[in-house]
């Protein structure tokens, strides 16, 4: 993982209709590693990756992706342009195409290919690697797949073509631990890639396996930000941010 940012957020506000979301957040990500966004339910988590991806825009502050600005209060949010420049966004609600088979939303994921033939074959059979199910089912309706499945659909999809950032939304919520682990193991190798992953997590288990660095949310402003190491080892520190009380792991 190399020092420099590759997202930086500076006293970001999100206001959406008369409620103000996010307080000030200030978030930095560092290039080619994993930061893990902790945080109690209705901390501004999710709305973090919505501002970010331009989904929601920032009523004042600024984002920068590799320097250059793309969010902020003197710039436009634009979705599309976000995604362009190489970020995917994996919403917690997943979001396949139920009624299409898996083949179709991968192709739909793939800009670069209309059919499945054009799909990069390379990178198609690493992702299989990583998910063999897609392979087994990929003529499958979306919709028919376990949520586990549509997980890993989701992320597949997120990842058929290179990025340079992935904002993950709790991808482990609702999994049985069996899966959570093959989506832990997933996650490893695409980050042995180079590809930054800012990630959503509840599960303290998967955040401690995959984290190089950690920020803590609470009432829409980030109140700690550090090694995800130095958090996994300081109980009493879980305990006063997060609220666990945890026996070698826990959720």
């Amino acid at each position: 993982m190399s020092a420099g940012p590759l997202l930086k957020l500076e006293a970001v506000h999100t206001h959406v209709g008369a409620y103000h979301i996010l307080h000030g957040v200030d978030l930095v990500v560092p290039t080619g590693g994993v930061t893990v966004l902790l945080g109690r339910n209705g901390a501004g988590k999710t709305s973090t990756l919505r501002t970010i991806m331009g989904l929601w825009a920032a009523s004042s502050g600024r984002i920068e992706l590799a320097g250059r600005a793309i969010g902020g209060a003197d710039v436009v949010a634009d979705t599309p342009a976000i995604a362009q420049a190489g970020v995917a966004y994996v919403p917690e609600s997943m979001a396949v195409f139920g009624d299409l088979s898996v083949k179709d939303n991968m192709v739909i994921a793939a800009r670069s290919a209309r059919s499945a033939a054009q799909i990069d074959t390379a990178r198609l059979e690493w992702i299989f690697g990583l998910f063999p199910a897609l392979k087994k089912f990929w003529l499958y309706p979306a919709g028919k797949l376990s949520g586990g499945q549509k997980q890993m659909l989701a992320v597949a999809r997120a990842i058929i073509e290179p990025r340079q950032l992935l904002l993950i939304d709790e991808p482990s919520k609702g999994l049985a631990p069996a899966i959570v682990g093959n989506l832990i193991a997933a996650l490893r190798e695409l980050k042995a890639t180079q590809t930054t992953i800012l990630l959503v997590e509840q599960n303290f288990m998967m955040a401690k396996a995959l984290g190089d660095t950690v920020a803590v949310m609470d009432n829409g402003k980030v109140v700690h930000a550090g090694m995800m190491q130095a958090l996994a080892e300081d109980s009493a520190m879980q305990a006063r941010l997060l609220g666990l009380s945890l026996a070698g792991g826990g959720h």
